[in-house]
């Protein structure tokens, strides 16, 4: 007769209630993991799948994911002569927010270099890249924007023609990719006033000076659009990506870029350092110390609870003694229903997770180590909750029986 289990019979009612209080503990245990490992996932998405050896970015910062990176456009064309790159891309990220369907719409914009770059790298689950050079874009299924929907940003609207699962950004926010020119018309859309505030504006420093009464004519192009005029630069880009070409090495062709004065350069593995333990580290940290605070908040529990058992069996554990039972017999009995409350609330925190996790705001990636880990820690939480319950029941002398 298997003394654990027949005293679990005799108190059913409390030990499934206590079952389901420590499997909705270790379920929250299990999803801080998930959001601690999802977490950095997001943020290494996109350094990971497009392909690029190096990121190029404006000198002195740490672009442009972990701060505000500007670089003109052309640089793309000085990096293509730089021994060793196979390809440069010019690259384009920065947040929007929106009203849609008469809700708040933030997303992460990402600008890829047409027609180099259209997407084919991004992990589509309906529809496809994109496939021309203007008002199409490949929305996250995150944004919850449909195939074929049509989404207003500033004056143009772009047809979602590419869904994508797992794009999101390290701030939680899903990522729609665009054309680089439609990324910085998003970005530097101004309203139709603001436009010809600044034409007169330029129209009035030209008159100002000499050159503006010497050329009248200057006066006409100055209040024109800003692209006829060849002293305005194009829109900044975020960074240029560069693709290392066969059998050169990246650190070379890094030293080789990075000393120009106007850049800084980062590999692939700096880009990746700079996320995790720059952007997101604050936040992995603190996930990371409630994580460790529920696992020693759980085994206190367990410990209380099978503590609590024990004191409710003082009498039944003095007969067993009086009997002639064995220390031994007695701490396996308190041991194996420790063992057994763990291994019930982790099916039942696993089971919970898998329905309740994919419904949270940010994503929640359970991977296999994650749930073997906990399983071990649940194993060591049982085994070490279950000693206070042994050394109060071998404090328990037989003449209890009797009183």
């Amino acid at each position: 007769m298997n003394l654990a289990a027949k005293d679990i019979r005799h108190n059913l009612g409390r030990f499934a209630l206590t079952t389901v209080g420590i499997g909705l503990l270790l379920m929250v245990v299990l999803g801080m993991s998930g959001i601690y490992r999802g977490m950095i996932d997001d943020a290494l998405v996109v350094v990971d799948h497009i392909g690029a050896d190096l990121w190029v970015v404006q000198r002195g910062t740490r672009g442009p994911f972990a701060e505000i990176s500007r670089l003109p456009a052309n640089l793309e064309h000085r990096l293509r002569a730089v021994p060793g790159v196979a390809s440069a891309r010019t690259f384009v990220s920065h947040n929007v927010q929106r009203e849609h369907r008469g809700q708040p719409l933030r997303m992460n914009v990402h600008g890829l270099a047409w027609p180099e770059d259209k997407g084919e790298w991004v992990k589509l689950i309906a529809g496809r890249p994109l496939g021309q050079a203007h008002y199409e874009m490949i929305a996250d299924a995150s944004l919850g924007l449909t195939l074929g929907e049509k989404l207003a940003l500033g004056k143009d609207s772009y047809t979602v023609v590419g869904v994508s699962r797992g794009m999101v950004s390290s701030g939680g926010d899903g990522i729609a990719f665009f054309t680089t020119q439609d990324a910085q018309a998003i970005q530097f859309d101004l309203p139709g006033e603001a436009i010809r505030l600044e034409r007169a504006a330029r129209v009035q420093r030209a008159v100002g000076q000499d050159i503006g009464q010497v050329q009248p004519l200057l006066l006409e192009r100055g209040a024109g659009n800003s692209a006829g005029l060849p002293a305005l630069a194009r829109p900044m880009v975020s960074a240029v990506t560069v693709r290392v070409a066969a059998g050169f090495d990246p650190a070379t062709v890094a030293a080789t870029i990075a000393a120009w004065p106007d850049v800084t350069v980062y590999t692939r593995d700096s880009q990746s350092e700079l996320l995790v333990h720059g952007m997101i580290d604050k936040a992995r940290r603190q996930i990371g110390l409630f994580r460790a605070l529920l696992v020693i908040i759980s085994t206190i529990i367990m410990a209380l609870i099978l503590y609590t058992l024990t004191l409710d069996k003082i009498h039944d554990i003095a007969m067993l003694k009086l009997m002639g039972a064995r220390n031994t017999m007695i701490a396996g009995l308190i041991l194996q229903q420790a063992i057994l409350l763990g291994a019930l609330g982790f099916g039942l925190a696993w089971y919970l997770g898998g329905w309740v996790f994919p419904r949270f705001p940010r994503r929640v990636l359970i991977a296999p180590e994650d749930l073997w880990g906990l399983a071990l820690v649940v194993t060591a939480i049982s085994i070490l909750a279950s000693l206070l319950g042994i050394w109060k029941a071998m404090r328990i002398e037989p003449n209890k029986v009797l009183s």
